[in-house]
């Protein structure tokens, strides 16, 4: 599955992204990003960590440098 969800963030890279224009404010890139996240985390963490991250690259977000976490939480925002 992990491999399927590449091959199509791959696809939208090739496909979709030249269209579209360089609109991210992160670094790396939210596609880059999600690549990153799937082969570390897996499938279901990877997919969640890139939603995430595409749900928040908007204008009123400022952006900036952010690696790929190397420990994962369902819930990054509760505090423990």
């Amino acid at each position: 599955m992990k491999s399927v969800l590449i091959g199509l963030v791959r696809l939208y890279r090739l496909l979709l992204s030249p269209w579209v224009g360089g609109q991210c404010r992160f670094y790396p890139t939210c596609s880059q990003y999600t690549i990153e996240a799937l082969e570390r985390h897996g499938a279901a963490a990877g997919s969640y960590l890139g939603a995430v991250r595409i749900l928040r690259c908007q204008p009123w977000c400022q952006g900036g440098h952010e690696p790929v976490p190397d420990a994962f939480t369902w819930a990054p925002w509760r505090r423990r």
